[in-house]
């Protein structure tokens, strides 16, 4: 990975504590590996990915940004909103990510409650919001790269 990449951080602070743990794990890996970033909040899950694509339209003809992280949480409650967020959330980051060539590091936790969220939000332990930084970098690696180079 060359230095110099940049990537927006979009987050949904419903839980703070939850997404200040997944926007530190995410961090961490990006300032290791020297990656600008900048941090974009939105009230909720659902709004992630239509910021996601409002940034990407903004700066078609000259991308700002190389990738995107979306880093909130979702816990299960007592009516079937719950589904509706989790999924559509999913869904909406992966058809941006296809449509749009978007390398997108998902890191929305969909939880059965907040203890689950805070273990996997931890940087000390599941650490997710760092898987999600490492999946971005992934994908703006592999989007940089020319597969028919010769090794």
């Amino acid at each position: 990975m060359s230095v110099n990449k940049n990537v927006l951080l979009v987050c949904s602070p419903y839980y703070k504590e939850i997404t200040d743990n997944l926007i530190l794990g995410a961090t961490e890996v990006l300032v290791s590996k020297s990656i600008n970033y900048k941090i974009l909040y939105v009230p909720g899950a659902l709004e992630i990915a239509p910021a996601i694509k409002l940034t990407y339209e903004k700066s078609k003809e000259n991308p700002y940004f190389d990738g995107f992280i979306a880093l909130g949480c979702v816990i299960r409650g007592e009516t079937y909103h719950f589904e509706i967020v989790s999924n559509m959330s999913s869904r909406c980051l992966c058809d941006l990510s296809i449509k749009y060539s978007l390398p997108i590091g998902n890191g929305i936790l969909t939880v059965e409650n907040k203890n689950q969220a805070l273990t996997r939000s931890d940087p000390k332990k599941l650490n997710k919001g760092a898987g999600a930084a490492f999946a971005c970098l992934s994908l703006i690696d592999i989007k940089s790269c020319n597969i028919y180079d010769k090794p």
